[in-house]
């Protein structure tokens, strides 16, 4: 427990983050019963401004939720229409019939959203219902309770010093305590971390995998235009070098979502994730598409991908694991929001029966068997097999014994592969840099592909300078005595947001530069750092990107 006193407000249920896993939450507590108390906690200067997805919107989570969402008016309105996968060489692609596509690859009944809109609506429904909602507070510290659950969280800290002493306009924040907290903070958060580490959660499970999305809004010539059209590629550019992908949404207003997938679990350090995006968009398919067109918007964000295999134990004392901060997303079909919705309503359901019953600040075991052998459970479960056939054997392995283990589940609910392991984390699986040749990337031209910095002026990216930098180094010798001389600095190149750099000068010793002000809070950092000395934490309230329509 913090030595700053601090007011307390009490709740029922105490929410952290409002995505879609926490926003299904308090929506479902509340239709459940009207007065049970429940209030979320966005960090983002409001709902939807850190809300980064792709997205296909697989709409079972907000069937489930609220039926009449057509009625309600949600910003679900583009549906799919036309579904591609190509492979791609460096001049051409190869586009793979749908035909031998597994049942459940298939995009047709789903829709072309912005998630940041969608969580935006979300969280009107849930404010009718009564849940409050505060955005622009940050959940700094959890609040342990003298048995050891998770009693609260502390949110509102502002006015520090950036060496972390109370500033002149300091304010302490405020506890919130709750007989059940929820944290959906999304992947990667550092609460859930936290927990996670303290309860052991993950003890049994296969390591974490993840991936790094980056994704640009691009307005394109209306002749061009093919609302509801959704394309996946695969291969050029990142060939053997790394796992990955793009995809390419049509929605409405000619806007176009262009986004591309970087693996993490890479090996060659000099590996530049951000600009092997910016090479995909001269594939001479997406060159035409975009020509004439304009870039609006740009973000990233970190995805999990170990499915069925790494969602650590959910519950703790006190607390349940929401969504991404679970691992829910189904990588094959790049898709994770219904997961999120699903967990939020199994959640909110086990915390209502605890309450009805009388109980608090125990482990909610009946959301843990709902996740695991419900609707999540069963979505994840026949598709367990690819990602680590994908990171052991290669696209091709996991096209095809991959593609054979889900269409055999998808017939019997059984797969013939067993569940394979995935190994090695991230930051274990990068290698040291004298094992590989750099990679020598073109220049961007300013019209299809663009610099680091430029592209992060268009996510609208704030951060308060005079506090404590929220990328934090465990050992700040590391970088420039071990990562540089082993691996070449990896931080200068898998950030996409241009946050860390060696600057060299002239006589000196070099130098590690962190550029927090940059951060567009992915959490790359934290997952793919070779020797785990970053640890991101959150930054105060409303600070960090802005995103307005991804």
């Amino acid at each position: 427990m913090s030595e700053i006193e601090r007011e307390a407000m009490e709740y029922d249920v105490v929410i952290v983050g409002a995505g879609p896993a926490g926003l299904s939450a308090a929506i479902r507590l509340k239709q459940l019963d009207a007065d049970i108390s429940v209030v979320v906690l966005e960090k983002g200067s409001e709902v939807g401004a850190h809300i980064l997805s792709g997205a296909v919107l697989d709409t079972s989570g907000l069937d489930a939720l609220l039926p009449d969402w057509r009625e309600r008016g949600a910003p679900v309105t583009v549906p799919v229409r036309k579904d591609r996968f190509y492979m791609l060489g460096q001049g051409g692609e190869l586009r793979i019939p749908n035909t031998i596509m597994p049942p459940l690859m298939n995009n047709h009944g789903c829709y072309i959203v912005s998630m940041g809109n969608v969580c935006r609506w979300m969280a009107e429904q849930a404010e009718a219902l009564g849940v409050e909602i505060f955005a622009g507070m940050a959940c700094s510290e959890v609040v342990w309770g003298e048995d050891g659950r998770v009693k609260g969280v502390v949110a509102g800290e502002f006015g520090r010093n950036p060496d972390g002493t109370p500033g002149p306009n300091y304010e302490p924040g405020m506890e919130l305590h709750g007989k059940y907290v929820f944290l959906s903070e999304g992947v990667r958060g550092s609460l859930s971390k936290e927990v996670m580490a303290r309860f052991d959660l993950s003890k049994g499970r296969e390591p974490q995998k993840f991936g790094l999305g980056m994704k640009e809004i691009w307005e394109i010539d209306p002749e061009k235009h093919r609302e509801g059209t959704v394309v996946h590629t695969m291969g050029w550019p990142l060939g053997r070098n790394a796992g990955g992908g793009s995809f390419i949404y049509h929605l409405d207003n000619n806007q176009v979502y262009v986004g591309f997938v970087v693996h993490l679990n890479y090996e060659n350090p000099h590996l530049y994730p951000y600009m092997e995006f910016q090479r995909f968009k001269h594939h001479p398919m997406v060159a035409e598409l975009l020509k004439g067109g304009k870039r609006v918007a740009y973000g990233a964000r970190a995805i999990s991908e170990g499915g069925w295999q790494s969602i650590p134990k959910p519950v703790a004392p006190g607390m349940a694991l929401l969504g991404c901060s679970a691992g829910l997303v189904n990588v094959p079909r790049i898709k994770g929001n219904h997961n999120a919705m699903l967990s939020g309503i199994a959640a909110a359901e086990a915390a209502h029966a605890a309450l009805t019953e009388g109980r608090a600040g125990d482990e909610l075991s009946a959301y843990e068997t709902a996740l695991r052998e419900g609707p999540v459970g069963r979505d994840l479960k026949r598709v367990r097999n690819v990602k680590p056939l994908w990171s052991k054997r290669g696209l091709m392995a996991s096209l095809t014994l991959g593609g054979f283990d889900m269409w055999v589940a998808n017939l019997t609910g059984w797969n013939p592969l067993g569940t394979m392991k995935h190994g090695k984390s991230d930051a274990e699986s990068t290698g040291e840099a004298s094992r590989f040749k750099p990679i020598d990337y073109p220049k961007p031209d300013g019209v299809l592909s663009f610099d680091r910095l430029t592209n992060v002026a268009y996510s609208f990216t704030n951060h308060e300078e005079n506090q404590p930098a929220h990328l934090t180094l465990k050992d700040s010798s590391v970088p420039i005595a071990v990562n540089l001389p082993k691996y070449d600095e990896p931080a200068q190149r898998y950030c996409p947001a241009g946050v860390y750099e060696v600057v060299r000068e002239e006589g000196e010793e070099p130098r590690f530069v962190i550029n927090f002000q940059n951060c567009v809070h992915c959490k790359t950092c934290d997952i793919k750092d070779p020797s785990q000395n970053i640890h991101w934490v959150t930054p105060q309230g409303g600070d960090g990107p802005n995103y307005p329509n991804m």
